[in-house]
């Protein structure tokens, strides 16, 4: 995994210098005013003016990279850095230091909305949310270094601003030559318009590994939106176990993945799979009336994981096999031809450079002889009938671990004496340590036992069409699941009207929601308020005596305040992959509370200028601790996860947009509240809000700790049409 962690620290630089914008800022505004005669608007503006330009880029940030793709759009953002740095470092008057203060609020929204989707996009889920902590990191540590530089240029006789501000083009330098020579662009966006080749080297960089295939086919599933879903639930094992064990040979289901390997077979149970139950209405009330279908249904997977590893079987039967290339490597890719190129006949050449030349493998077993599908007839996919596994080769090459305990695979049926519709269904797989899942158990279905000296496991599935199927397709009766060439569906996509599918409106619910409640629940205040405590608690009078001024103590002490936040993050990082997001939120948030309310008291209660000061210097510190922890990186964490391929950009920007928006509406607010309703009474709506957040969370926000992204996003659209059905109920 080293090349996805180096690739996410790479990133995070553009958070770096957003926190190294905002310390810097805070200094050199000081020294501003004593060198140009300012109004209190006009320096209100300057400060500013980064805000309403990073909320400007955000929307349209969003579609943009949907469109050309994140690489270009953080390479773009290292550039806006650098030229407004070195603006600034020139800057002869107010117009101009607004114009590139303008500028950089630019290449700040497109870091602080597009970082994170990168990194989600390109970690494996495992270690996701550590790796999208590192963005809340480098960007305190950013603060942390930049206030120790305005500090020591505090010291000097003659501080200059503008070298303060322009300093910010070196490091900006560093980032645009680590987004152009050693960032890859993200393999979702690859496979989402169709360059399969560039995407399967991109992950095979990233993972440090050469056979992804099993990844590459889940990227391509992720591409689909909405759908219809159901949850089944299967006692998985190979073939060989289930032969003579079961009378009726219709119950069993045989199973395909990715990539070469043994041959598994499914046999449908009911009423033993934790997911299944969840995705009850019964369940789902007993639970609570209020709580969200989807939380319910995300946290029946996390309560029942199982103890050894995360993988269900190691090497699954073959949908997809891999062989030496006989082809061009490009032909599969983006600019390839259209049409007839795209078919693979039965025994005809393949390449292993793409995931749509990989053809299905067909272990001969007892299956075989029950499961007869049509004949191909142009097809991107079809049988190959000589394979390695059919020249007696069973040694594993591959297998369909996507993560989190998931698996990706297909299923093949015949069509139904009920009507219902046949041919290929995407399976995704979760395993779960109950009763009978076991190996070398004896698993009790119902009506009859039956024995399983192998590998036999209990599992739920989440069954539905293929991401990228096609009724053209699956009317000429094709061997594959009648899927087209993701490039051909890249300007067939209706985007905007994606927005309207159930799954990825509950998505926006979900973080438009904590953004808005995370911008509200005081940690602008908090910040606007901290020098004025550490001042009454005698800090800046300390660092007096030792000769330091009031303007450098100042500096220093933020210095002290932002380095306190880095251990908290590192614990933070530790923690977001196995306790979780919602389960840190909702840990966290209550001590938030406990802080606003101390500081409510002691402002309106006076016990002795010292204690007052000293309690109310623990309780900011507290508060910046446990803030930073959870509730300062865990929404933008959330809306890099929910929200499907093709839509997340655009989704996301509407999120951060929601975040600027909030941002500017608190930062100006703050001051009318002060004088309006005092510091006791802004707090104690600081702490109202805090109280919303934690069962906002409590009720909507679902755990999406080691899920992989595309499971998330199916989800999401099950999770919302569990929560229409009980609405119509």
């Amino acid at each position: 995994m080293k090349g996805a962690v180096l690739v996410a620290l790479a990133a995070s630089i553009g958070n770096f210098l957003q926190g190294w914008d905002n310390a810097t800022i805070a200094g050199a505004m000081v020294y501003i005013k004593k060198d140009i005669v300012l109004s209190s608007s006009v320096e209100g503006l300057i400060v500013a003016i980064s805000l309403i330009g990073a909320t400007i880029i955000t929307t349209c940030s969003g579609p943009v990279s949907d469109w050309v793709g994140r690489r270009p759009m953080l390479i773009l953002s290292s550039l806006l850095y650098i030229l407004s740095g070195s603006i600034m470092l020139w800057s002869p008057n107010v117009l101009v230091l607004c114009i590139a203060r303008l500028l950089d609020g630019f290449g700040i929204g497109l870091a602080v909305t597009l970082v994170p989707v990168y990194i989600s996009e390109t970690a494996p889920s495992e270690i996701r949310g550590l790796l999208n902590t590192l963005p809340q990191f480098t960007g305190s540590g950013g603060m942390f270094i930049s206030y120790c530089m305005v500090f020591y240029m505090s010291l000097s006789v003659s501080p200059s601003w503008r070298l303060m501000l322009g300093v910010l083009s070196i490091p900006s330098v560093l980032y645009f030559i680590l987004t152009v020579f050693f960032l890859p662009e993200s393999p979702r966006w690859l496979v989402s318009k169709g360059k399969m080749l560039e995407a399967k080297k991109v992950l095979q960089r990233l993972r440090g590994i050469e056979d992804v295939s099993g990844e590459m086919a889940l990227l391509v599933e992720g591409l689909g939106i909405g759908g219809e879903t159901s949850i089944e639930e299967y006692i998985i094992g190979p073939a060989e176990e289930f032969d003579g064990d079961i009378a009726d040979q219709k119950d069993k289901i045989k199973l395909y993945g990715p990539g070469e390997g043994l041959s598994w077979v499914a046999k449908p149970v009911t009423g033993q799979s934790s997911l299944a139950l969840a995705s009850r209405q019964g369940s789902l009330i007993n639970r609570s009336m209020l709580m969200d279908p989807l939380v319910t249904l995300f946290g029946s997977v996390h309560e029942k994981l199982p103890e050894s590893g995360s993988m269900i079987f190691p090497n699954f039967g073959s949908m997809f096999s891999t062989a030496e290339p006989h082809v061009k490597h490009e032909q599969w890719d983006e600019e390839s031809q259209r049409g007839d190129d795209y078919t693979s006949e039965a025994g005809g050449v393949d390449s292993d450079d793409n995931l749509h030349s990989p053809l299905i493998s067909r272990q001969t077993t007892s299956m075989d002889k029950d499961i007869v599908p049509p004949p191909s007839h142009g097809s991107i996919f079809s049988v190959r009938r000589h394979s390695s596994l059919m020249q007696g080769n069973v040694e594993a090459v591959s297998n369909t671990g996507i993560g989190g305990g998931w698996q990706l695979a297909w299923k093949w049926s015949e069509k139904g004496e009920d009507g219902k519709e046949g041919g290929f269904k995407r399976i995704y797989l979760h395993q779960e340590d109950i009763p009978g899942s076991r190996r070398g158990s004896i698993l009790s279905l119902p009506g009859e036992d039956v024995h399983a000296e192998g590998e036999v496991i209990q599992a739920a599935a989440l069954v539905s069409q293929p991401a990228l199927f096609s009724k053209e397709l699956k009317d000429q009766h094709p061997v594959g699941p009648a899927m087209v060439h993701p490039s051909e569906t890249v300007t067939k996509t209706p985007i905007w009207s994606a927005l309207l599918e159930p799954g990825v409106k509950h998505a926006l619910i979900v973080g438009i929601g904590i953004q808005i409640l995370q911008q509200f629940s005081g940690i602008n205040g908090v910040l606007y308020y901290t020098p004025q405590i550490l001042e009454e608690a005698g800090v800046e009078v300390l660092l007096s005596n030792m000769g330091i001024g009031t303007e450098s103590a100042s500096f220093l002490i933020s210095a002290f305040t932002t380095f306190l936040m880095l251990p908290c993050i590192g614990v933070a990082m530790r923690l977001m992959d196995i306790s979780g997001r919602r389960r840190l939120l909702l840990a966290t948030i209550p001590v938030l509370i406990v802080s606003l309310l101390i500081l409510v008291v002691f402002e309106l209660v006076t016990v002795s200028t010292i204690v007052n000061a000293a309690i109310s210097t623990i309780c900011v510190v507290v508060y910046f601790c446990i803030f930073v922890m959870a509730y300062g990186p865990i929404p933008n964490i959330l809306c890099s996860e929910i929200f499907p391929t093709r839509v997340r950009g655009l989704c996301i920007a509407i999120c951060a947009m929601v975040f600027w928006i909030g941002d500017i509406i608190v930062t100006y607010s703050l001051p009318v509240m002060l004088s309006a309703i005092g510091l006791a009474g802004v707090f104690g709506i600081y702490a109202v809000v805090c109280i919303i957040s934690w069962i906002f969370v409590y009720l909507k926000v679902p755990e999406t700790k080691g899920m992989p992204l595309e499971v998330i996003a199916e989800f999401f659209s099950v999770g919302a049409r569990q929560a229409a059905k009980g609405t119509n109920n």
